[in-house]
């Protein structure tokens, strides 16, 4: 039986940092034993916001996949390929335009809230309003059945259904595939001030982070604020920290609990003892990084390899979506 095709992308926008290992790249190494899995370098999404200083990209691109492979995507399981490189993606993104009311645009409640957080960076913009639709072209360029997401990408999904019925309607032909969303495990991971953590907030760590970097990071951590002294009992519940334990030393968790209830143990250890688990965690991936960058041509070599793969399905496509416009 043939596997199912998932398409999932990154913006090369900056560092990658462990709100990314928890938001994606967990989740795609697990699906890479079961999909036929195509990762993308979304330089054009990254272009929407970056138009500025647009000379990052393409080194931030490497960088992005050599996080990529040094947390254990395989090139020989899985095709990773840069947008641009691929120019069916502008094609056919173009021929789904002209059907996408400015309606389902507007009405995405993702754009105004990304207008608002990214405002210094001016995506007020034509391009950044059909950013869903850029991102149906990309997902019904390969067929994809499924799409890892966030719960904060699933009106952008479903968008990208309605323009599958919309295209079929018009055209008289059922060509394209109605993808699913793989919703992650952990539906958001906050920063080190307690927001989610991102790029944009610069409260991150970073996948490759140095140890010292790491430790005043996490030393740094929002915690209970009611907590004021060291003999106050505190609430994991609301504590940055806690919530990082949950995830990265799960059997940890009633320990650090009643440490915390029972004010057995102060902020700053708990902290301490965290900041420990994440040298063990991040250590072997900046080494394999590291390495993996010394080697020369090794990412522009899959990165071929991928576009090969990802061109010889968008040529189809395209082609199957001309016949069906009759273009």
């Amino acid at each position: 039986m043939k596997m199912k095709t998932i398409l999932s992308g990154m913006r090369p926008t900056g560092q990658l940092h462990l709100g990314h290992w928890v938001g994606a790249l967990s989740n795609w190494i697990k699906l890479q034993e079961e999909y036929n899995c195509l990762f993308m370098v979304a330089d054009w999404h990254a272009l929407m916001s970056e138009y500025k200083n647009s000379g990052e990209i393409k080194g931030f691109a490497i960088d992005n996949v050599a996080d990529w492979l040094s947390c254990g995507i395989d090139p020989d399981k899985s095709d990773i390929f840069i947008q641009s490189q691929v120019p069916e993606h502008l094609e056919l993104l173009m021929i789904l335009s002209v059907m996408v009311p400015l309606g389902w645009l507007f009405r995405c409640p993702t754009y105004k809230d990304q207008v608002q957080q990214l405002k210094d960076k001016e995506v007020n913009t034509y391009a950044f309003l059909g950013y869903p639709v850029l991102q149906a072209a990309d997902i019904l360029l390969y067929k994809a059945h499924k799409v890892p997401v966030g719960e904060d990408q699933l009106p952008h999904l479903e968008l990208c259904r309605e323009i599958v019925r919309k295209f079929h309607l018009i055209s008289k032909t059922e060509i394209f595939i109605e993808p699913k969303p793989v919703l992650t495990d952990i539906p958001r991971f906050l920063g080190i001030d307690g927001r989610k953590m991102s790029k944009s907030y610069k409260n991150y760590i970073a996948l490759d982070e140095d140890d010292q970097t790491l430790e005043m990071k996490v030393l740094s951590m929002f915690t209970d604020p009611e907590r004021k002294r060291r003999n106050d009992p505190g609430r994991p519940e609301v504590c940055n920290v806690f919530s990082s334990y949950l995830i990265f030393k799960e059997e940890y968790k009633d320990e650090v609990r009643d440490w915390c209830v029972n004010a057995k143990k102060g902020c700053r250890d708990c902290k301490k003892m965290l900041s420990d688990i994440l040298k063990e965690f991040i250590a072997p991936i900046r080494e394999k990084k590291e390495k993996i960058l010394k080697k020369k041509n090794y990412i522009e070599d899959i990165l071929e390899k991928g576009r090969k793969n990802a061109k010889s399905i968008a040529i189809q496509t395209i082609n199957e979506t001309r016949e069906a416009l009759k273009l």
